[in-house]
């Protein structure tokens, strides 16, 4: 293909994804992914590499691109399957997060993947929510190996009744899985479509020249990389189960056009639900160095080639099953970014922003029900403030890096769930000085109107956003409950009254004021 027809094709494939983006956000019954987006779509080749990706949640995308040949090569697949999988250790990332994979085929031929994933607010665990303080994966819900969700064509009521009975979420549970599955049959037909726009051959022609085209400038960013090992750490506040400072470390070795992200010198894994799978850590790595590439470059697997990533296994990096990883994914993966751009930024500097807020805040709450009031689950990330830059303030209350979701809207929050939302403002002042400032975090105060259950997986409350160059770090977080400050990972109950107040980190500064 020429550069034309190259340009063509990608913007095609991106298409595809975003339609099945469309499909997913406006046939869900769900806030969690109507309204916040957490979703994400993706085009894989026959031997589940990646091909194309929408622009949404980047620890979904790049955990499913290091991880879909495990998943496809786990399965039998026809014309008209539709796999389901959440197992963190078999393609996965948490258990919230359920990805549904089908094969396209063309004339009998399996050409191609596709696939979804969706965070649900209810997996099944004790703690509503589903985003549980667990010490083991089976703590935190129901785990999905490979399993037919469609075989053929035809849905497999006995696997549906068993996690509809086991997610509690009756009518929006089984809305969400349809949007899922319909937003699958769209990309299924669009990209069938596409192949016989072209023929099958020029198709996997022009996937080859994506991923070498990809490939070349992956690696032309990396040669703008000085040669030589470049080393950070940096802390976990806490796992949720009393260890404190639980340490992050990568070595970037860069050498003739390639990168080796060596995290060795990390922690071990830990009792709390802080732990990754390898997938995680993988996509946090990929993040970075996307970050650096020209916009124009495509997300397929042969941008990646030149990453390789090591992470011993047992370490927190690279858990073994059974460990808890629900916020792994969320939080983990966070801090592994701040970890590399602290790397980079000693061969970078003038590329590289401060640590922005560095956690997802994360809210999980809900009630299982009883003869006084209903059932319900509710879970959302919330921003925070993004580090400067060289070039730029951060800016104010925004979500950063692995997460690319919005609020959840406060008529959306009041009119479904029994809380009522105090406050929702920018942490002013809570961003790092320098000579650009650290973006702002902000405050979200809820008051409940109904006894529930609540549960807060975040970070950066002990150990700050750093600056760079000279710049100050950003304030760390606080989160409390009326007049009494919690700690960063809890779980508690909260009655009618009770007000619960989350005020997120800023980001670091840049420069010395002059």
């Amino acid at each position: 293909m020429n550069s034309i027809e190259l340009s063509l094709f990608t913007s095609r494939l991106n298409a595809v994804c975003d339609e099945m983006g469309a499909v997913l956000q406006r046939a869900a019954f769900s806030p969690n992914i109507r309204d916040r987006l957490d979703f994400s779509c993706a085009v894989f080749d026959a031997e589940g590499a990646l091909c194309a990706q929408a622009a949404h949640i980047p620890v979904h995308l790049g955990s499913m691109a290091y991880a879909m040949q495990d998943i496809i090569r786990a399965v039998n697949w026809h014309q008209g399957d539709m796999v389901i999988v959440n197992d963190p250790y078999l393609g996965g990332t948490h258990l919230p997060d359920i990805t549904l994979v089908a094969p396209v085929y063309y004339k009998g031929q399996l050409l191609a993947f596709i696939a979804n994933r969706a965070h649900h607010a209810d997996i099944g665990a004790d703690s509503p929510g589903s985003m549980p303080l667990s010490k083991t994966l089976q703590e935190e819900g129901l785990v999905i190996p490979p399993s037919h969700l469609l075989l053929e064509g035809e849905l497999q009521q006995p696997l549906m009744d068993r996690i509809l009975g086991a997610i509690r979420s009756g009518d929006a549970g089984q809305g969400d899985f349809s949007a899922q599955v319909s937003a699958n049959h769209a990309g299924v037909t669009r990209l069938q479509a596409l192949i016989d726009s072209l023929g099958s051959d020029e198709f996997l022609q022009a996937l080859s020249d994506l991923n070498d085209y990809g490939e070349r400038l992956a690696r032309s960013v990396i040669n703008e990389i000085p040669d030589g090992e470049y080393a950070f750490t940096d802390m976990m506040d806490d796992d949720g189960m009393g260890n404190t400072d639980i340490r992050i470390a990568v070595t970037l070795h860069i050498h003739a056009h390639n990168v080796v992200l060596d995290f060795s010198g990390s922690s071990e894994q830990t009792a709390g639900n802080i732990n990754c799978p390898l997938s995680v850590a993988a996509a946090a790595a990929y993040y970075v160095f996307r970050c650096l590439m020209p916009a124009q470059t495509p997300a397929c697997a042969g941008t990646f080639r030149p990453l390789e990533i090591v992470a011993p296994e047992g370490s927190l990096l690279n858990a073994r099953r059974p460990a808890a990883v629900a916020a792994g994914n969320v939080e983990t993966s966070t801090r592994i970014v701040d970890v590399v751009m602290g790397a980079l930024a000693k061969a970078l500097p003038e590329k590289i922003p401060a640590a922005s807020h560095g956690s997802m805040n994360n809210l999980a709450m809900g009630h299982r029900g009883d003869a006084a009031y209903p059932a319900w689950d509710y879970y959302e990330t919330m921003g925070g403030g993004m580090g400067a830059g060289s070039a730029a303030d951060g800016l104010d209350a925004v979500q950063t890096h692995m997460t690319n979701t919005l609020n959840t809207p406060i008529e959306v929050m009041e009119s479904q769930y029994p809380v009522r939302i105090k406050r929702y403002v920018v942490r002013r002042g809570s961003g790092g000085a320098g000579q650009h400032k650290g973006g702002d975090g902000l405050i979200r105060e809820f008051e409940f109107l109904q006894p529930a259950t609540v549960t807060l997986l975040s970070e950066r409350r002990r150990h700050s956003p750093w600056g760079l160059a000279g710049g100050e770090p950003g304030q760390a977080g606080m989160n409390r409950l009326n007049d009494k400050v919690l700690p960063g990972k809890t779980c508690f109950e909260v009655q009618p009254g009770d007000h619960l107040t989350i005020a997120t980190p800023g980001g670091g500064g840049w420069g010395k004021i002059n």
